[in-house]
Formats: structure tokens, C-alpha cells, sequence
């Protein structure tokens, strides 16, 4: 089995990378019969040379590998016919701007694995950067609070080295009396609490985030059945909401009544009640004034996302009521942090952590005859076609 790692070829440049040097050493000393090249990048957060001192091929193309692993999209008139690829295709909400990447996949021959369809029998995730994203969007959320009050200044996440300097940076600031709610538990809520735990945040119960003052910091981290309840008022669980959704109704507005911050890491299905919308944020006694779209759906459940930002320009004002942006200064404005790509600010971190899931969930599927299904259940393009279980994007991919 040969590999190929690509170079990133979308932009803006992702330094992001599958697997560091020190993981394709691993991956040798694991599978000594697996064969490993790197194609040259000026970009990647690990130079060539780094490769080629850990004993890896740097190479100037990686055409004669079997199966090429990549992070963000591969542009069309880059795609080598009949391999195998691992990227983020973004294709599989049938995402419009990439119906054309799709298309070019299947008229290829190529057989994609998304890195989002990489999941166990149980149709959990193993593979993301979800951490990351929690880890530099709470960094960011907070350096909004401070610069939107002028309280204090932290530098931008992406300046810094890894997620220990980002931490000794927070540990700094001296937080005023402020509560921050977090939405979901998964890889990102786990990210955005591993920073508020890190920095001796309080974590207290949803009852006393509503009902008690506090001298000090605080967050709750909560969860569907904490902002959406039932039409018909019964409690039952969330593998209920997860199936009827259109049962429940949200009712977020009982936090944007006493949290100053919100930090969002929830899944959103296409069915779910919007959790923060344009009438709690306008009412009267919203108290919200930063929110950190870590989630980043733009006209999605969080009203005041109009756009994703960007690294170079992470923040911008939101103005309840006219629904519109405006400068973060604006003395009514809320100020929304929605960068898109949180991790490509801690690249190296993301890609250590990235490779070692990989290492872990995939890379055995190669080599023990995909015992677990890890591949069958990823794969979204065969012999040029759409898998059974992706056949519900053959209209998107039709033009339908």
C-alpha cells in the first residue's frame, strides 16, 4: 500500500496537514510494508526537510500513490484520476459552491472518503478538528470581551505557538464577574471547556447559571434538552429530539437573559428549532454581548451570524435591531466571533492531533481488511458513482 501526502492547493493557504513527521514514523514502525511519500510545499506547518529528517520521501509528485490525504478541498484541475482520497469535500449538505468538485470525482473515477463520513458503528465521528475549533474559538471569543470593553488586549491565536501559550496568555487576564454559556458537549464543547477549565473558570448547573449572582467568572455548558423543549411539554430525552425534531420548540432566551458571553459547539440538524434568533436578541432584557459562533452556519440557528469572519479580521458588530453589521464599537452592537476555519490558527497542535485520531481509527482499516467497516461506511464514490449510502446526492450531483 503506497501513500501520498498532497499539498494543500485551496485558498486562502491551509498550513494543515494529515499527518506530521512524527506520525508517518509511526505509521512505518506500525506498517513497516506501508510505503509513504510527501509532495514538496512551501506552505505546510511542517517543512520538507522535517519529513525528510524523520526518513520520509519528499517528493515533487505524489501521482503513483494509491491512496492521497489531503485536509481542505482539492481544486478540480488538481484531481488525479482513479485514486483514493481522504479530504474535507464539504459536498455531503449537498453544499453548493462544491457541486462541481463532486462531479469532477465521479467523472475521475475517484474513490473519496470525506473525513466527516469517517465514523464507528454507531455513527459517531472519530476524525476532526472539533477541538481545535473549541480551543481557538473560546481563545477568541475572549479576546473579544477584552477588546470590546477595552478591558485587555491578547494577541491573535495565530501568532502564538500552541495551545500551552494560548492558555498562559488567558491565565493573565483578571475576568470581571461574567457568565459564559456553552452550547453542546461534543469535540468542540470539549475544546471550549477545556480552555475555561484550564483558566479556573467555575463551571456551575444550568439552575444556579439562572438563578445566582456570582462574585466571580462562570460558565455552564449545556445541552439540547437545556434550550428546547417539547410542543406538548413532556420531558423525555434527546434521542427523542434527535428523531422529532419539529416536535420541540427552542427556548434559549431563558440564558440570553443572564449570560453576558455565548459560546456555541452544538450540531444543528436541518429540522431543529433556531437556538439564538433575532427576537431574543432584540428583546429588552437580552444580556448577551459576545457571541463566539465557534459552529460558524451562517443563516443558520445563531441569527446573528450573518457571515463567517476571517483570521485577518475574526470580529464584527452585530446590531439586533436592524439586523444588520456595524463596527464591533457600536454602542448597541453585539459582537460576533464566526471565524470558519478556527484551526488553521493553531495548525501544528491541529495536525498532531488530527494524525494521531487517524493513526488510530483508519490506518489499521488498510491493513486488517477493514474489520470494522471504518472504510465501507466512509466511502462516498466507487467505479464512478455515488455509494448507497450517498445515493441521496445524486440530484445535487444531477443538477437537480
Amino acid at each position: 500500500m503506497k501513500f501520498g501526502i498532497i499539498k494543500e492547493r485551496k485558498s486562502p493557504p491551509d498550513r494543515r496537514v494529515v499527518f506530521s513527521p512524527n506520525a508517518l514514523v509511526q505509521l512505518k514502525e506500525n506498517h513497516q510494508e506501508a510505503e509513504i511519500q510527501v509532495e514538496t510545499s512551501d506552505i505546510r506547518i511542517f517543512s520538507d526537510e522535517e519529513y525528510q529528517k524523520a526518513g520520509i520521501a519528499v517528493k515533487s509528485s505524489v501521482s503513483d500513490a494509491d491512496v492521497l490525504f489531503g485536509v481542505k478541498e482539492v481544486p478540480v484541475e488538481n484531481l488525479i484520476a482513479n485514486k483514493s482520497y481522504f479530504f474535507f469535500s464539504h459536498t455531503i449538505k449537498m453544499q453548493p459552491y462544491n457541486k462541481k468538485l463532486l462531479q469532477a470525482v465521479l467523472a475521475n473515477n475517484i474513490t473519496l472518503y470525506d473525513h466527516e463520513t469517517i465514523v464507528d458503528a454507531d455513527n459517531r465521528r472519530l476524525i476532526g478538528f472539533g477541538r481545535y475549533a473549541g480551543i481557538v474559538g473560546t481563545y477568541n471569543t475572549i479576546r473579544a470581551f477584552g477588546l470590546k470593553f477595552e478591558l485587555f488586549k491578547l494577541p491573535k491565536a495565530e501568532t502564538l505557538v500552541g495551545t500551552d501559550e494560548l492558555i498562559r496568555h488567558l491565565k493573565r487576564i483578571v475576568f470581571p464577574p461574567i457568565k459564559f454559556v456553552v452550547t453542546g458537549a461534543g469535540k468542540v464543547g470539549g475544546g471550549i471547556k477545556e480552555i475555561l477549565d484550564a483558566i479556573k473558570i467555575t463551571e456551575v448547573s444550568v439552575d444556579n447559571f439562572l438563578t445566582k449572582k456570582y462574585a466571580q467568572a462562570v460558565y455552564t455548558q449545556i445541552d439540547v434538552l437545556d434550550y428546547n423543549k417539547r410542543k406538548d411539554g413532556q420531558v423525555i430525552n434527546c434521542k427523542d429530539f434527535y428523531e422529532n425534531p419539529t416536535e420541540y420548540v427552542g427556548n434559549f432566551e431563558r440564558f440570553t437573559k443572564v449570560a453576558d458571553v455565548v459560546i456555541t459547539g452544538h450540531f444543528h440538524g436541518n429540522d431543529a428549532p433556531d437556538i439564538l434568533t433575532r427576537e431574543m436578541l432584540q428583546a429588552k432584557d437580552c444580556h448577551v454581548k459576545i457571541v463566539g459562533d465557534v459552529s460558524c452556519d451562517i443563516n443558520g440557528p445563531v441569527a446573528c451570524t450573518l457571515r463567517s469572519s476571517t483570521i485577518a479580521e475574526p470580529l464584527y458588530g452585530y446590531l439586533p435591531s436592524e439586523h444588520k453589521g456595524v463596527d464591533i464599537f457600536h454602542p448597541a452592537a453585539i459582537v460576533v466571533m464566526a471565524v470558519d476555519n478556527l484551526p488553521c490558527e493553531l495548525p501544528k497542535d491541529a495536525s498532531e492531533g488530527f494524525g494521531a485520531m487517524f493513526l488510530q481509527h483508519v490506518i489499521p482499516a488498510f491493513f486488517n481488511g477493514d474489520a470494522d467497516g471504518i472504510l465501507a461506511r466512509a466511502k462516498m464514490t466507487e467505479n464512478g458513482k455515488l455509494t448507497e449510502k450517498f445515493s441521496y446526492l445524486q440530484d445535487y450531483v444531477d443538477g437537480k
